[in-house]
């Protein structure tokens, strides 16, 4: 307090400390609210304090991390999933924290908290690497919803696994980046059937590099030489006629369209 001596400031605390420790239910709503740390501190202490109180607490974007920590260290035993939640959710929440929380969320859960307002880059980082890391024991049916609602990450992620009943959706998603389509064409997890899916999909089939990556894989189908090549320039189709990934299938209709086009001069 401005203008208090030493002495009356140790006895102005005090008092909010007793007042805090021993609140009644109504009273502990209002001094949530105080910005003055130790108060918070008291207000943790006191027996009437309840589940509601600490929900109504967490709603405040501009908690110290030492209440937070606080929070969870006092009700560590018996914390409701609900308030590990809310918890989690707070952009001022620790990292370290955050991560000690997030293993007992819930798939979803996990994804809403990539989107809420105010949500840290850490945040959404620690969530996506625990959805990632579950992906492998997810249920088709789940992996397809994530699809379409889960960040750019995740999609990218399942867009790699090359599995046939989740990759329409996964193409679907207007979250999906062109780099995600373009490493799973280049990777070892693209077959003929998830090739074509690209190739025949109304947002990437006239990306000129995918369409590059797809004369290059050596699972895709003959239809897409016989499509594409005679509308690619001739430096293009050397380009493809260089990669050591064709069979000699492919090989052979590169070459055919190389020697029609000098046939045609």
């Amino acid at each position: 307090m401005q203008g208090a001596e030493p002495g009356q400031l140790d006895i102005i605390q005090a008092k909010r400390y007793s007042t805090a420790l021993s609140a009644s239910s109504d009273r502990i709503f209002q001094l949530i609210l105080e910005n003055d740390v130790d108060t918070l501190k008291a207000l943790l202490r006191n027996p009437n304090l309840s589940d509601d109180h600490l929900f109504a607490l967490l709603k405040r974007r501009d908690l110290p991390e030492e209440i937070l920590t606080l929070i969870h260290q006092r009700r560590a035993n018996n914390l409701s999933h609900q308030l590990i939640l809310a918890i989690v959710k707070n952009p001022t929440t620790p990292g370290t924290l955050i991560r000690r929380l997030l293993p007992t969320l819930r798939m979803f859960e996990l994804v809403d908290l990539c989107f809420i307002p105010g949500v840290t880059p850490d945040q959404r980082l620690a969530a996506e690497r625990m959805i990632i890391q579950r992906l492998p024991t997810t249920p088709v049916g789940n992996k397809i919803t994530l699809a379409r609602r889960a960040t750019a990450a995740v999609v990218g992620e399942l867009l790699k696994e090359g599995d046939s009943r989740t990759f329409d959706a996964c193409l679907n998603s207007p979250r999906l980046q062109e780099a995600a389509v373009f490493q799973l064409l280049n990777g070892t997890n693209a077959t003929a059937t998830t090739i074509s899916m690209v190739a025949r999909h109304f947002r990437w089939k006239q990306r000129p590099n995918l369409q590059m990556a797809i004369l290059k894989n050596r699972h895709t189908p003959a239809i897409w030489y016989t499509l594409w090549l005679p509308k690619l320039p001739v430096t293009a189709i050397n380009q493809i006629l260089s990669s050591r990934r064709l069979s000699a299938q492919q090989k052979a209709l590169v070459q055919l369209e190389l020697k029609r086009r000098v046939t045609k001069r």
